[in-house]
């Protein structure tokens, strides 16, 4: 590897409304370096010091917003449009506008920084905890520092929150799963293999540091210190998503390096979920809010696609007043006095107003709670039938019968079986946590060999009056039901003496040591988290519940179809 260049910073104070610093050298305490861009603010503060906003991953602080997602960049608010806007991340014309000062760096291994590329490790969460120890004790920093972003650039705020390094007085995880292995990659076990390979390939691999022909595809800049050959790229990279595929349990080194405890979080945080996303980061901004130890935590649902409402005016200035309260002692909202502001504000999924429609969803009304899950929930069961019905009403012993499916073959073509309940009397809400609890078998197919295991896939859907599937936005603008839910069978078994665990919410160990038998012919029990939802259920309406072979409509690209995992 060419010794990295000691100085590569660069400084614009004319071009911009801001102080634009390029490439400044953060060192590490084990000798490595990180480098990243400052964006300041020009006027504001009579001592020249500021709040500071940091994010730290490896998509790239120089890939400009519209080369890595054109198609997005033509779709968000124009307010945060400029050659320095970056997928994911607070534009600095915004921030610094209002007083902030942005850290925008490259994650170690990727764009500008040397090392190796280990995305989402201990390394990781190490060199993001010195990035904001080193950003608080800077001569234009106040000491306080903000953590804002999307996905990569939420989910890795958990655990720096975690650590709670010096000068770290607020988080907005936005969208951010906070357990790599039950949010992010085996989904109930399951591994949750298309979209990490996409992300990866894609967002990840094509930034590392030291690969030729960045700058000839837009993808940023070539690295300031040169390319590297072939052979080190590749022996300077772990590859994240062959280590996830072949790490089955949550004692496995790739998720114990970086398994944490939420309770150990303290700071005041604002977790932002999105209803569609329950196949990657809802359930950990629920989680995160739920055992945050945080004496100031809030949770806000919303809807719509992952990529635009964290620019949209209303929300940014949610994010801003919040980020005011604990970093600037500038609370006109009430976020830092207790009780003042809800802890949580829900948006209500009610009416068909179709899917990937910003301005139809913003229909959708909201509501003010004071916890989660709702105080006032009354947890109703609803029973399997034989003829396929889902009622309140529980089946007698003489009428249950098995019924079945053919779980084997094409992963692509899955097979399920469903239960509809009768039309709604009158409007309901569903608003939280739901378990099914299922009697499963598996049974020897024709002129084959008996399968060693079950891998259940469990969906909830909306229908009209009319039978028409009311159908929601997904994580891209895809159509997509209410909820779904996973689980292996081998990896059943529930832990019901940990804190975590609740009756609507069964908590799973997934260790090694944890993988229970499953023989054919023998029925077991089987308790199936569901993401949590919320859905308004009008009268006429129904609701079905959906068992499956493997992903049914509503995956969209979060599939889980590897041919070993599987």
């Amino acid at each position: 590897m060419p010794n990295p260049v000691q100085n590569a910073e660069t400084t614009d104070v004319r071009s911009y409304p801001y102080v634009f610093r390029q490439n400044v050298s953060v060192p590490l305490s084990n000798g490595g370096r990180i480098r990243c861009n400052i964006y300041l603010p020009k006027t504001g503060a009579i001592d020249g010091r500021y709040p500071v906003l940091i994010t730290y991953g490896p998509y790239g602080k120089d890939i400009p917003y519209q080369h890595f997602n054109a198609a997005s960049f033509a779709e968000i608010n124009p307010d945060h449009k400029s050659e320095h806007s970056a997928w994911e991340t607070p534009f600095p014309t915004y921030w610094t506008a209002h007083g902030y000062v942005v850290v925008r760096a490259d994650e170690l291994g990727t764009g500008q920084s040397p090392g190796q590329l280990d995305v989402f490790s201990a390394t990781t969460v190490d060199s993001f905890c010195e990035l904001v120890e080193w950003a608080a004790i800077q001569e234009w920093s106040t000491g306080k520092i903000g953590l804002l972003g999307i996905s990569y650039y939420a989910a890795i705020q958990w655990q720096v929150a975690a650590r709670n390094p010096n000068g770290l007085a607020a988080i907005v995880p936005w969208e951010g799963f906070a357990d790599h292995y039950r949010d992010f990659s085996r989904h109930g076990g399951i591994f949750s293999n298309s979209f990490l390979r996409l992300w990866y390939d894609r967002q990840v691999k094509s930034n590392q540091y030291g690969l030729s022909g960045r700058a000839s595809r837009n993808w940023g800049p070539d690295t300031v210190d040169g390319n590297l050959p072939e052979e080190e790229l590749s022996a300077n990279a772990i590859d994240i998503v062959d280590q996830l595929q072949s790490q089955h349990f949550r004692d496995h080194d790739r998720y114990a390096t970086v398994n944490f405890n939420l309770e150990d979080i303290r700071v005041p945080l604002l977790s932002v979920a999105n209803w569609g996303g329950y196949l990657l980061h809802l359930r950990g901004n629920v989680e995160g809010y739920t055992w945050a130890s945080s004496e100031f935590k809030y949770l806000r649902f919303i809807t719509g696609r992952h990529d635009l409402p964290f620019y949209y005016p209303d929300e940014v200035e949610i994010q801003r007043s919040f980020l005011n309260a604990f970093m600037k002692g500038d609370d006109r909202i009430g976020w830092s006095r207790k009780g003042a502001v809800p802890s949580v504000d829900l948006v209500l999924r009610r009416g068909d107003v179709g899917y990937n429609d910003p301005d139809a969803e913003a229909l959708y009304p909201r509501r003010k709670e004071n916890e989660w899950p709702i105080a006032r929930t009354v947890y109703t069961p609803l029973f399997l039938n034989p003829d396929q019905r889902l009622t309140d009403s529980e089946p007698s012993l003489s009428t249950i019968k098995k019924i079945a499916y053919r779980a084997l073959g094409d992963l692509s073509n899955p097979q399920f079986i469903s239960f509809r309940t009768q039309p709604f009397q009158s409007e309901t809400e569903i608003t939280g946590h739901i378990v099914a609890h299922l009697n499963v078998s598996m049974s020897r197919d024709s002129w084959s060999s008996a399968p060693s295991d079950i891998d259940l896939f469990v969906t909830l859907r909306h229908l009209s009056s009319s039978g028409k599937e009311i159908l929601y936005t997904g994580t891209v603008g895809d159509p997509i039901p209410v909820t779904k839910g996973f689980l292996r069978m081998s990896l059943r078994k529930v832990n019901n003496e940990h804190p975590h665990h609740r009756p609507y919410r069964p908590h799973r160990d997934y260790l090694s040591s944890d993988v229970q038998a499953v023989i054919p012919n023998e029925v077991y029990t089987a308790d199936v988290e569901l993401w949590p939802t919320n859905v308004v259920v009008q009268e006429g309406e129904c609701l079905v519940f959906e068992v499956s072979s493997g992903d049914t409509p509503g995956t969209g690209i979060f599939e889980h179809c590897d041919q070993v995992d599987r």
